[in-house]
């Protein structure tokens, strides 16, 4: 499940739109969170995801404008 929206995510980062990859990543981040509670990847490893996507996100922000 975490990887299927790993891949959702990193999806609506190449399409290069902001408005497209931010409620993507919105929708992602609850779920790396309970999958890291329930101790199915490391709290480290979700937190490490969720920081390199929402700098992808960020940076699709600040390009367009």
């Amino acid at each position: 499940m975490v990887r299927t929206y790993l891949k959702k995510v990193d999806a609506a980062i190449l399409t290069g739109e902001h408005s497209i990859a931010q409620p993507v990543l919105a929708n992602a981040v609850p779920i790396i969170d309970r999958m890291a509670d329930k101790g199915i990847i490391h709290k480290n490893k979700a937190a490490r995801h969720k920081s390199r996507l929402n700098a992808k996100v960020k940076a699709l922000a600040s390009a367009k404008g």
